[in-house]
């Protein structure tokens, strides 16, 4: 059992805190467009939304990208941890989905290294600066939580929760329920993250990809939506 002082967990609630500058409050993932509809409404269509989401969509490519990127830093492996970078922003459906999840991962990764420098993160910045290419979120989480030996267990746990409270969080200022159903749909997404993060961890890096038609579908109509107040 550990005593005293935990730096590994500060440094993750740190980054996982909503005041962490990343601009996730300003993110539906298509929410916005599914309460305009009227196919999230309450407490139940919420739950059920996020956890396909998590369960299906960009919950399980990142699962997955979080877990290569952190392996691939863990063996500072700069070039398998930009391949984990490339194919967690290639399989984005939409636009928005794409600015969501590089947006993100560029603040977090400029934070990162400006508060906590670490060589090899500098040296991945500075390859990714070199060939142009973007920040996904997940990776750049990964990378992270790896070289501040934060297990990687915990940090997808971290990551995952964090999905989940941004999103209770946007249907919160959508006006479709309140602070306490925000709450009761967070208990009841413990285990549904649980399950995924026992199957990240096994799951084969060939198995990689999503079945979300539904929210796809919807963050394409967000992109055209006339009033909206969210960026996806």
């Amino acid at each position: 059992m550990r005593t005293g002082f935990d730096a590994a967990l500060y440094r993750m609630l740190a980054w996982f805190s909503p005041g962490f500058p990343i601009g996730a409050f300003s993110y539906s993932h298509g929410l916005e467009t599914a309460v305009a509809s009227g196919a999230v409404h309450d407490r139940a269509t919420l739950q059920s939304w996020i956890g396909a989401i998590l369960t299906h969509g960009a919950g399980r490519i990142d699962a997955d990208s979080l877990r290569d990127a952190h392996r691939a830093a863990s063996a500072q492996n700069l070039e398998a941890l930009s391949a984990a970078n490339r194919r967690a922003i290639a399989y984005r459906a939409t636009s928005e989905m794409a600015l969501e999840t590089t947006a993100q991962g560029e603040a977090f990764f400029a934070t990162c290294l400006a508060v906590w420098p670490d060589p090899v993160l500098e040296c991945w910045g500075a390859l990714l600066s070199a060939t142009g290419e973007g920040v996904c979120h997940a990776a750049a989480v990964g990378a992270a939580t790896a070289r501040a030996d934060i297990s990687l267990a915990c940090a997808m746990t971290a990551y995952l929760h964090a999905m989940a409270a941004n999103l209770v969080s946007a249907g919160l200022r959508l006006g479709i329920l309140g602070q306490t159903d925000g709450q009761r749909i967070i208990a009841a997404l413990e285990r549904v993250i649980g399950k995924m993060v026992a199957s990240a961890l096994t799951r084969e890096p060939s198995a990689f990809g999503s079945a979300a038609l539904t929210v796809d579908l919807t963050s394409m109509a967000h992109e055209i939506q006339y009033t909206r107040i969210f960026r996806s």
